[in-house]
């Protein structure tokens, strides 16, 4: 019986030690996507003023059309992977991006993601147009969930990548759109995060900006950071991605690897023309 029960505890044990280095389903992967859909609504008629929109809501015919943006779509991205999104303007590339950011919520499915999001979706949109562009550093670190402190430290190196020492105490009003995005860029990129969200803005700047920008993120996804990225650019996402999601008239097309997936897309164009 001693014998047995020895047995038992050392078999238990050793479950137990097996569960332990086993790699959990849910670490590996960063974000989960699945069977996600996403309905925006319109209204079937136009509705002119607050009174007339009343009426039709009371006599029950401010009725709302659901159109589907996104239907059914699933793909995980392990932590440290880089994947894209591609497909034909108005397939919903940069929907997802935003129910990834937790921008919106999906109407069906769910989206899983385990980690800090810094979302390059719309570079400055976020700044505070009457406050000077250091003000908006510390703002923007904020938003992202860092300290005042934390961001002081970071505050020499955001400047000097986005080249705008000189103009750091003028309001963001006055800067132009192509300075705004470097600042955005530049706040977003130094912060570190687990996941960055690229919506085609490394075409932000001049040559030079753009080299770097696209030197920055390639180190960034050295150093672990997960990236998904919506691009047009299929020379850059193959450079820059180990996977991508091809989303075409609001359903995934093809998925997996990425030179695999690019070819298919470029085809699909081609055969089009």
């Amino acid at each position: 019986m001693e014998q047995t029960n020895e047995k038992n505890i050392k078999d238990f044990e050793e479950m137990v030690k097996a569960s332990e280095e086993a790699p959990s389903i849910e670490e590996d992967y960063i974000i989960e996507v699945d069977n996600v859909s996403l309905d925006f609504y319109t209204r079937d008629e136009k509705i002119d003023n607050l009174k007339e929109f009343f009426i039709r809501l009371i006599k029950g015919k401010a009725d709302r059309k659901a159109v589907r943006i996104l239907n059914n779509i699933s793909f995980k991205v392990k932590r440290g992977e880089s994947i894209a999104i591609i497909g034909h303007n108005g397939a919903g590339k940069s929907t997802m991006l935003k129910l990834i950011a937790d921008i919106y919520r999906p109407t069906e499915g769910k989206v899983t993601v385990r980690g800090k999001v810094a979302p390059l979706l719309n570079l400055g949109a976020g700044f505070d147009q009457e406050s000077s562009a250091k003000e908006n550093v510390y703002l923007n670190g904020a938003i992202l969930g860092y300290s005042r402190k934390e961001i002081a430290k970071k505050y020499e190196e955001i400047v000097e990548f986005a080249e705008l020492k000189e103009h750091m105490h003028i309001p963001i009003k006055n800067f132009s759109s192509g300075m705004v995005a470097r600042l955005g860029f530049a706040i977003a990129i130094d912060v570190k995060p687990d996941i960055l969200l690229v919506d085609e803005i490394l075409s932000v700047g001049d040559e030079n900006f753009r080299n770097k920008c696209a030197r920055k993120v390639k180190e960034l996804r050295d150093e672990g950071v997960t990236f998904v990225i919506v691009s047009h650019n299929m020379p850059q996402v193959k450079s820059l991605c180990q996977k991508a999601v091809w989303i075409e008239n609001s359903e995934v097309m093809a998925y997996g690897e990425v030179n695999e997936v690019c070819d298919k897309y470029i085809k699909y164009c081609n055969d089009k023309k």
